[in-house]
């Protein structure tokens, strides 16, 4: 049975619906902006109606969790929360546990269900009540939205085809006066939204995201008290060690691992903490080692938490948005821009001998008795290009003919932004900056340093 034609949502919830794929193509591309996400209310065009309901709602609005298995940062949940103080009714959490759960093992139901553990006792915090049903959603959903006298019902996102049939069923089955809301709380840029076609790949889609995500990237709001606190029936009590145990061994051709500890809590601290976080501890590793299976730690370890929902990806990307600011370095061109261990030893052998001493001027026009160096300020002078290993080995020659770091620092920017091709862009500056020691160690420097770079000892 295919799903009834999206429609726009009752009184109680204002939301634009569909987004065509010619008006995604319509819209111009940019890059992310650097500014901080800000913050902005629910968008819209995260909710799709997949089921109108009564244009007057009365009674409880049920969150169908399912995908998205957390307290905060979800969209679902507050999209229901919104509904519900909306009415001014009450909310809910249901979850549906299947048999089985869409095939999975003791190795992903284990984990799943010490994390719904977790977030029952997170809930109950926040003043909702969590269902846990059993049996597939389109059996055990509608008798009990009828038992509670529920207005709409609000579900996560999934593109699998069991879920899209379960809700196809429940369409059919819940009462004329029940809404389905449908929420992607799973994906930064709702899919819909994304894309009006399947892409041919990740440079075809990448582009259209990034356009979309000043829209999407933003600060989640916070979640409201509930507006009327829950008086209808009360969630039966789980003896979860009982459940687990039964489900696992039922399940247990594939055992369950020790190394990812469950929940909300532990999702953040995988990719927040000070002793292994990702972002505070292994995100410098990822772009250079990731792709290595000898240095695991390069890893996010966050898949198993992204998968069940137990963090949402937008936090993620937040979370590493923030960075930006640290890595922000406003002393770009001085020496205060290094590491303090490299201004040490530069400054430390500030008063070492040298061979030779040359003005800027001398510098400016290949004056010296490096045959190889003159060589290459020549090529700068006269074509506005030298070759990169040559750039290495032509600022730290600066470095040991000037009387100090700070003089050599300058000279090198000034005959750099004078005859090279890109004027004091970046890239130029950051060349001349990691050429005199200050992005990565070196024990000799000056007279005696080793430029392993240019193969060649000095």
């Amino acid at each position: 049975m295919l799903r009834p034609p999206l429609s726009r949502p009752s009184l109680h919830c204002r939301c634009v619906v569909v987004v065509s794929s010619s008006s995604v193509r319509s819209r111009k591309w940019h890059r992310p902006s650097s500014h901080p996400p800000p913050h902005r209310p629910f968008h819209p065009d995260r909710v799709r109606v997949l089921k109108p309901g009564s244009p007057c709602p009365s009674g409880p609005v049920v969150y169908w969790m399912f995908r998205d298995q957390r307290s905060a940062n979800n969209w679902a949940l507050i999209h229901a929360a919104a509904l519900a103080a909306r009415s001014h009714a009450p909310l809910a959490v249901a979850f549906c546990l299947s048999h089985r759960f869409l095939g999975a093992h003791a190795r992903q139901l284990g984990f799943m269900l010490r994390g719904l553990r977790l977030l029952r006792g997170r809930l109950a915090a926040l003043g909702l009540p969590f269902f846990l049903l059993r049996g597939d959603a389109p059996d055990a959903l509608p008798g009990f939205l009828s038992r509670l006298g529920a207005s709409a019902l609000v579900a996560d996102f999934s593109p699998l085809r069991p879920v899209r049939a379960w809700k196809d069923a429940l369409c059919e089955r819940l009462p004329a006066a029940v809404a389905l809301h449908e929420v992607d709380a799973h994906n930064v840029v709702p899919v819909w939204v994304a894309s009006g076609k399947l892409e041919y790949g990740a440079k075809t889609i990448r582009p259209k995201i990034h356009r979309l995500l000043t829209e999407y990237l933003v600060e989640f709001p916070q979640l409201p008290p509930p507006a009327v606190p829950w008086t209808g029936e009360a969630p039966p009590e789980i003896d979860w060690d009982e459940l687990i145990g039964e489900v696992v061994r039922e399940a247990g051709e594939v055992p369950e691992i020790g190394w990812c500890e469950p929940g909300e809590e532990a999702a953040m601290e995988a990719l927040m903490g000070r002793k292994d976080g990702f972002l505070t501890k292994t995100l410098k590793l990822y772009d250079s080692d990731r792709n290595d299976p000898v240095k695991p730690r390069a890893l996010s370890g966050l898949s198993p938490y992204l998968h069940f929902g137990q963090i949402s990806a937008q936090r993620c990307a937040l979370e590493a948005w923030k960075l930006r600011k640290s890595c922000r370095q406003p002393h770009y061109d001085s020496l205060q821009g290094a590491w303090g261990w490299a201004r040490k030893t530069l400054m430390d052998h500030t008063a070492d001998k040298r061979e030779h001493i040359y003005t800027k001027e001398q510098l400016e026009k290949a004056e010296t008795a490096d045959p190889l160096w003159n060589a290459s300020q020549h090529e700068m002078v006269y074509h506005g290009k030298m070759h990169g290993f040559m750039r290495m080995y032509w600022a730290k020659k600066i470095l040991e003919w000037t009387n100090g770091p700070e003089e050599a620092l300058s000279i090198a920017i000034y005959l750099n932004d004078k005859v090279l091709g890109f004027l004091t862009s970046w890239n130029s500056f950051h060349c001349d900056i990691w050429f005199f020691l200050l992005d990565h160690k070196s024990t000799r420097i000056y007279k005696h340093q080793t430029c392993i770079e240019v193969g060649c000892i000095y």
